[in-house]
């Protein structure tokens, strides 16, 4: 038996999912616990259910898996802003502080959040990138052996749309757009240029496009 426990945090919709044997056993956001809408904080309540409900002991979840790559979210932040340098100083000033305190060792800090659970992780805390993970999470649950995925999204660390081919249990990443140019992130200035909150009112958005 393989028991691979998925978390993502700190940005928005936090959540976990438990899956078995490349099956998903559960699956829930944190806000379902907390009753607050998109909730950013470490999903603890999330992940405590998967492992509750599955009836499994933590010692027993073989890997906890990130959705994302700090340090190289990071390497394209810091290389945009020096891009653009002076301009964009006043917000860098403001993120970096953040960057340097947590997220640039969010492993400890997630290693952290987790071990009242988990005790030492150690080697079964991992990382993957921000893509894949939405390649993965489209294409193993589904019923297809061989499939065509397309991922699409603001922007994970460089990539902002990828195109992928999926066979059995493994996926073959074939091309990449990296950011600035992202789709997501133009629908995203839209949704905040119609006066709505950015990674949350983007179906607002889409629901009144029919309208014109």
């Amino acid at each position: 038996m393989t028991a691979i426990l998925g978390i993502s945090g700190y940005y928005h919709d936090s959540a976990a999912c438990l899956v078995i044997d490349g099956e998903i056993k559960s699956a829930v956001q944190e806000e379902r616990f907390t009753r607050v809408r998109h909730d950013a904080d470490f999903p603890t309540n999330a992940v405590k259910y998967c492992i509750e409900s599955s009836g499994l002991k933590p010692d027993q979840i073989d890997y906890v898996v990130f959705y994302d790559k700090p340090f190289l979210k990071f390497d394209r932040i810091l290389e945009t802003y020096l891009a653009f340098a002076p301009k964009g100083f006043r917000s860098f000033s403001r993120s970096l502080p953040v960057w340097l305190k947590e997220k640039l060792f969010q492993k400890q800090v997630i290693a952290k959040a987790l071990e009242p659970i988990f005790g030492e992780l150690g080697d079964r805390l991992l990382f993957s990138e921000h893509h894949l993970s939405h390649a993965a999470s489209a294409f193993f649950p589904s019923p297809f052996k061989d499939a065509a995925v397309l991922t699409m999204d603001g922007v994970g660390e460089w990539v902002t749309t990828s195109t992928s081919i999926g066979r059995g249990n493994t996926l073959e990443t074939l091309n990449e757009i990296h950011f600035p140019h992202s789709l997501g992130l133009l629908y995203s200035a839209f949704t905040y240029y119609t006066g709505f909150k950015v990674n949350s009112g983007e179906y607002k958005v889409m629901g009144l496009a029919p309208y014109g």
